[in-house]
C-alpha cells in the first residue's frame, strides 16, 4: 500500500488487530496477518513492516499481551492476546469506526453533515 492508503490503515490496524484477537483469541503475527487478508478477502495485504510495530505499540498501550510458545510447524512464536484494556478500546475503536463510516457514506451519498 502507498500514499495516502498507508495512513487509513496504520488507523484502522488497531481496530482489525484488535477485533481478530476478539474473533480467534490467541495468534501469532503471521497468523494476525492472514486472517486480516482472508476476510478482507485479499484487499488488505499486512507485511512485517506494518503489522510488528504495531503489535508492539498495542502491548505497550496495555491492549494486548504476548507470550511465547510453539508454532503449528513446530517453530518458536509470539502469540497474542487482547487483555481486558484491549476489549473495551475494541469496543470504543468500533464505535468511532462506525460513526467515521456513517459520515464517510453520507458524504458519497451527497447528504449534509
Amino acid at each position: 500500500m502507498t500514499g495516502g492508503k498507508e495512513d487509513i490503515l496504520r488507523g484502522t490496524l488497531d481496530l482489525l488487530v484488535l477485533k481478530t484477537l476478539d474473533s480467534l483469541g490467541p495468534q501469532h503475527g503471521y497468523g494476525i496477518a492472514r486472517r486480516i487478508e482472508q476476510v478482507s478477502e485479499n484487499l488488505l495485504h499486512l507485511n512485517q513492516g506494518t503489522l510488528y510495530p504495531a503489535l508492539l505499540r498495542l502491548e505497550q498501550r496495555g491492549w494486548i499481551s504476548s507470550k511465547w510458545g510453539t508454532s503449528d510447524n513446530n517453530r518458536r512464536a509470539r502469540y497474542y492476546s487482547l487483555t481486558k484494556a484491549g476489549t473495551k478500546q475494541l469496543a470504543r475503536e468500533a464505535e468511532s469506526w462506525e460513526r467515521v463510516a456513517g459520515v464517510i457514506a453520507r458524504l458519497l451519498q451527497g447528504a449534509e453533515v
